[in-house]
């Protein structure tokens, strides 16, 4: 799959970020794991970002996001450059994640059926 230039810092910070997933980051990745017949990587740099999880095969990217990313014109610019690149974002809140972790996975592999290569 082809890989973006990534700045110098991404490699170390992403590996940083793994280490230190949120509890609802963590609660995700065990489902896109073990739920998920794609392969998705965490923390990963593509670019100057880090998206918090991606499956290059469907090339859609999941965002899990607290309050500070309500209405966030930094995230709409980023999700913008990801989407020139024919990623699509999906985001949801810890808020879903927490409380209906059911509808994100199944909106989730909705999106990956979609996304469906060939």
């Amino acid at each position: 799959m082809p890989r973006f230039p990534t700045e110098p810092y991404s490699k170390s910070l992403s590996r940083r970020l793994r280490r230190s997933m949120t509890d609802e980051e963590l609660r995700l990745w065990w489902f896109l794991r073990n739920q998920t017949p794609v392969k998705w990587r965490r923390q990963e740099p593509i670019g100057r970002f880090i998206v918090d999880f991606v499956c290059y095969e469907r090339r859609l990217i999941v965002e899990v996001d607290g309050h500070q990313h309500a209405d966030n014109a930094y995230d709409r610019r980023r999700d913008a450059w990801l989407v020139g690149r024919g990623f699509e974002v999906v985001r949801f809140s810890n808020g879903e994640v927490n409380h209906e972790i059911d509808a994100v996975v199944d909106s989730i592999a909705l999106t990956l059926d979609a996304r469906s290569p060939g």
